[in-house]
């Protein structure tokens, strides 16, 4: 499998390869603390570098695949995300480690960014499974998978010690290469709603 990261190109976004460059974007994007009530706060720039520089060496290993999330209508970096725990022999990876400046929450910024992300995965890298995975507590996250089209898989119990020490449930999603045509579709439609409501 190839693991540098493709330039993805939507139309309100372009997913960019993960660089040392974009630490001050991200950390402009990363600066509100709602976006870290589940996940590691990436507080200032030194958090940001050591963020960056721990994705791109997992990079190097052949263990992901991150990016850089850039808003066209805004003109800037709004969040990232990633492709991990990928596993060739068997043909299934993991969308994760995403965070948006809530600038851009409820809009499609997400929706297109997974479309752009699943396509990769499966019309690309041929994958059979890509899951997904959030905090029990999480329920804003749950939805937005459901809504994809992914299938909850059930709850991983004690799965995760937090920053905060919190000991926290995982809740597994799933897409599988069966069930993507079906998901795209429903993701098109999401995204030419999107459009629609643009032009009116």
């Amino acid at each position: 499998m190839n693991l540098q990261s493709p330039l993805l190109d939507g139309v309100r976004v372009t997913l960019l390869p993960l660089q040392e460059s974009h630490i001050p974007g991200l950390t402009d994007a990363a600066n509100d603390p709602a976006i870290w009530a589940y996940m590691t706060p990436l507080r200032n720039q030194d958090d940001v570098e050591r963020f960056v520089h721990q994705a791109l060496q997992e990079q190097q290993a052949g263990k992901g695949i991150p990016f850089s999330v850039y808003d066209k209508q805004q003109d800037k970096i709004v969040g990232s995300t990633r492709l991990f725990d990928i596993f060739a022999e068997h043909r299934n990876l993991e969308i994760g480690h995403t965070w948006y400046n809530p600038g851009v929450w409820r809009t499609r910024v997400n929706t297109e960014c997974k479309y752009l992300l699943l396509t990769h995965c499966f019309e690309t890298l041929d994958q059979l499974r890509v899951q997904i995975k959030t905090d029990l507590r999480n329920e804003r996250s749950q939805t937005a998978i459901a809504r994809l089209g992914a299938q909850r898989e059930g709850i991983l119990r004690q799965h995760r010690v937090m920053h905060d020490g919190y000991i926290r449930d995982t809740v597994m999603f799933s897409i599988l290469d069966k069930e993507w045509p079906q998901v795209k579709e429903r993701l098109q439609g999401f995204l030419n709603a999107y459009a629609d409501a643009a032009l009116s």
